[in-house]
């Protein structure tokens, strides 16, 4: 039997996935280990929406096999999928409900009692530096407000896994630093596996592990500083994906 508790948050193993005759992903792996806040790196098209698809089930995998913490997400998609907390790119939250109702309906969509919800909503809206807006409507947050709740309300029931899928779109730089720097904080404390899709270079700090992917490929993988070297990373990718016929510029 899988030592589940010793596999990493997400593996991905040679996945490929095709849309009729044009190819979004070609033999694409990556890991994320518990703990880690990993970047997924591209441009628009480059295959990051496909896989996050792949990774929460909404596509099936045909070729290839994806595991979230040792459970097959095809062959065992509950155990996997309970084990997994999803931040779209789309909002989610009811701007009509308070923060709190916003917690109340997620906790009972895991089948959590309130008096179980309550506690860990409120330690991990301190953590996020809103523990007094529990009460607010939602309509009447800011964006990155808004954005650093839905990441809170993901990690209610204390997921192995982040999927966060392009979730800073639409928000001023400050506020995407604040979020980012959010999550980073909330990696370690949790001991959640991050992955964070993004095509904003800013986002990713030099010490985060990053998977470059292109067109459907993986074309780097490794500590971002790494990667970078003495050209720095914007000048990096573009340099890689060009290289390819890319157009990141």
């Amino acid at each position: 039997m899988p030592d589940h508790d010793a596999a990493p948050a997400l593996d991905v193993a040679g996945v490929s996935h095709s849309y009729g005759t044009r190819v979004a992903l070609d033999d694409v792996s990556l890991r994320v280990p518990r703990g880690r806040f990993v970047a997924l790196l591209g441009v628009n098209g480059a295959g990051k929406s496909t896989l996050f698809n792949l990774v929460t089930r909404l596509f099936v995998t045909r070729v290839g096999e994806i595991s979230i913490c040792g459970h097959p997400v095809e062959r065992d998609a509950r155990a996997a999928l309970a084990r997994t907390g999803v931040v779209f790119q789309s909002r989610a939250l009811d701007a009509s409900l308070t923060v709190a109702q916003n917690f109340r309906y997620q906790g009972a969509l895991h089948g959590r009692a309130w008096g179980a919800v309550r506690p860990r909503m409120e330690a991990l809206l301190d953590k996020i530096g809103m523990g007094d807006r529990a009460g607010d409507k939602v309509g009447r947050l800011s964006g990155g407000q808004v954005r650093r709740v839905e990441i809170a309300r993901a990690l209610l029931h204390s997921p192995a896994l982040l999927l966060c899928d392009e979730a800073t779109v639409g928000l001023d730089v400050k506020s995407r630093a604040d979020i980012v720097a959010d999550v980073h904080r909330l990696t370690a404390q949790e001991g959640v596996g991050v992955l964070w899709t993004t095509h904003l270079i800013d986002e990713i700090w030099p010490q985060d592990p990053v998977v470059v992917l292109h067109r459907g490929r993986v074309l780097a993988r490794g500590p971002a500083a790494e990667i970078a070297g003495a050209q720095g990373l914007s000048e990096a990718f573009l340099e890689m994906t060009a290289e390819r016929g890319g157009d990141a510029a």
